[in-house]
C-alpha cells in the first residue's frame, strides 16, 4: 500500500517536473488512484478493520462521479473534471484513514488511535459532503449555455 502509493506520487511529480503530462495520463491517474483507495477499503472492511457503511460510501461516491463524468462526456463534451478543494480534502482523509487504521494494527498508541477515529470521521463526513458538491457542480455545468462556434470565424 505505502509503495504504491509513493510510487504513484514520484510518478505525478516526476510527470510534472520533466513536463510529460498527457491527456491520457490526466484521465487514468485519477481513476488509479481512486481504484488503489477503493480496493484498500475493501480489503479493510473484508477483515474487519473498517466499518461497511464507510466502505460503501466511498465506493458509492467514486462509482457516481465516474458515471455522471462519463454521462457529461456523452452529452456535452464536457471534459473539465478537475477536483474541488473538498475531493482533494476527502482523498486527504481516505489516505490517512487506511494508513492509521493499518498503522494502528502494529502500533496501537493513543495517537495512532486517534488519528484513525478522526481520519474514519472525516471520510464519512468528507465522502458525503464532496459527493452532493461534485452533483452541484455537475448540475451548474447542464445549467450553462453551450458554445457552438467557440472560434467565431466561418
Amino acid at each position: 500500500m505505502v509503495i504504491a502509493g509513493l510510487s504513484d506520487g514520484l510518478d505525478g511529480s516526476l510527470a510534472r517536473l520533466f513536463r510529460q503530462r498527457t491527456e491520457l495520463g490526466s484521465y487514468l491517474d485519477p481513476i488509479a488512484d481512486k481504484l488503489l483507495l477503493s480496493s484498500l477499503f475493501i480489503v479493510l472492511t473484508h477483515v474487519g478493520l473498517v466499518s461497511l457503511r464507510i466502505t460503501v460510501l466511498v465506493f458509492s461516491r467514486d462509482l457516481g462521479i465516474i458515471v455522471i463524468s462519463a454521462l457529461l462526456y456523452a452529452t456535452t463534451g464536457t471534459r473539465d473534471f478537475h477536483p474541488s478543494w473538498l475531493g482533494k480534502g476527502n482523498t486527504v482523509a481516505q489516505i490517512l484513514a487506511v494508513s492509521s487504521v493499518v498503522l494502528a494494527q502494529f502500533h496501537p498508541a493513543a495517537w495512532v488511535l486517534w488519528v484513525r477515529h478522526a481520519a474514519l470521521g472525516s471520510t464519512l463526513w468528507l465522502t458525503v459532503i464532496s459527493g452532493f458538491h461534485y452533483l452541484w457542480r455537475s448540475g451548474q455545468r447542464l445549467g450553462a449555455p453551450i458554445e457552438v462556434n467557440p472560434g467565431g470565424g466561418g
